[in-house]
């Protein structure tokens, strides 16, 4: 088995859509490649369960495809935002391990 687990540091950034209050992450290109190789079963909407950390703050959640950027989007729930003091613009430093089992 394949450990699928990620250091990074992203931008968070709202989604613009109908003054949503959503902020995501972007995942580097080079894990969601990695990603789309190892994982090939996948939930609803192409999602893929996540057990991610920023800071102190840990939570089980899901990335989602973006065709845009060619790689995943992971949403940063507002109760972790809050408690890192982190916004939108801001950069986080991530570990993200993707939960799956092969095949």
């Amino acid at each position: 088995m394949v450990d699928l687990t990620y250091h990074f540091e992203a931008e968070l950034w709202l989604w613009a859509a109908r003054s949503s209050s959503w902020c995501f992450v972007t995942l580097p290109v080079e894990a969601a490649d990695e990603i789309k190789f190892f994982v090939s079963s996948r939930n609803g909407f192409g999602s893929v369960r996540v057990d991610v950390m920023i800071g102190k703050s840990r939570w089980q959640t899901s990335i989602f495809p973006d065709k845009a950027s060619n790689s995943f989007v992971l949403p940063i729930k507002k109760s972790v935002r809050q408690a890192e003091n982190i916004t939108a613009g801001d950069t986080a430093s991530l570990t993200l391990h993707v939960r799956y089992d092969p095949e």
